[in-house]
């Protein structure tokens, strides 16, 4: 299990590469001071507080109705000390097929918490019709823009705080696959290896 594991987090570390270093990335040259930074080896080696930082950020801007969200992931990533590849990864929580589902269900949200919390809209927000024709089947369909934009936020916040207590609790039960450190597991290779030389009779 671990080693598969290992496997896709490698896989996604490798995709991570290709997308930040193609060529269209290059070609930007005003991106490329923001981007050098995504590069520092502590942001791409996994343990329990840069993954929780990684998820956090990549699922708040996954809730974003904007293009080019895992470039913003990113940057983000880089003041939040995150796991890059964990944060692009989780950007594709929406995606062509979760797209409409997850849309429809950030209005419906704001609903729920406009109606049980009583939170005031702007009554411009409340007028602001946005059309769902640019997805299929959704043609003549429409979104609240007050309950879409208070939605989609506090959906994105809800789902950042979350991600911290569901990553520490994976490394409490699984320590081996997410040490607490990136130094943590190199630390114990290190302790077993010298208890085993320790062991061993002396040779005369």
């Amino acid at each position: 299990m671990t080693s598969g594991l290992k496997r896709r987090y490698l896989r996604i570390v490798r995709k991570a590469y290709r997308f930040l270093r193609s060529p269209g990335m290059r070609r930007r040259v005003w991106l490329q001071k923001t981007i050098s930074p995504m590069f520092e080896r502590s942001l791409w080696h996994p343990c329990r507080d840069s993954v929780a930082s990684g998820l956090a950020v990549g699922l708040f801007v996954s809730m974003l109705p904007i293009p080019g969200q895992m470039l913003l992931a990113g940057i983000w990533a880089v003041p939040f000390r995150a796991n890059i590849p964990i944060a692009l990864a989780a950007c594709w929580v929406t995606n062509p097929i979760t797209q409409i589902p997850i849309v429809l269900f950030q209005e419906k949200f704001g609903d729920f918490l406009r109606e049980s919390l009583h939170i005031p809209i702007h009554p411009l927000l409340q007028k602001i019709q946005i059309p769902l024709g640019l997805f299929p089947g959704m043609e003549g369909e429409s979104l609240n823009g007050g309950s879409f934009i208070l939605g989609f936020l506090s959906l994105g916040f809800l789902l950042f705080i979350l991600a911290y207590p569901m990553v520490y609790l994976l490394s409490a039960l699984m320590p081996k696959l997410l040490p607490k450190t990136r130094y943590q597991r190199a630390k114990a290779k290190v302790i077993a290896r010298q208890r085993k030389e320790q062991r061993r009779p002396e040779s005369n």
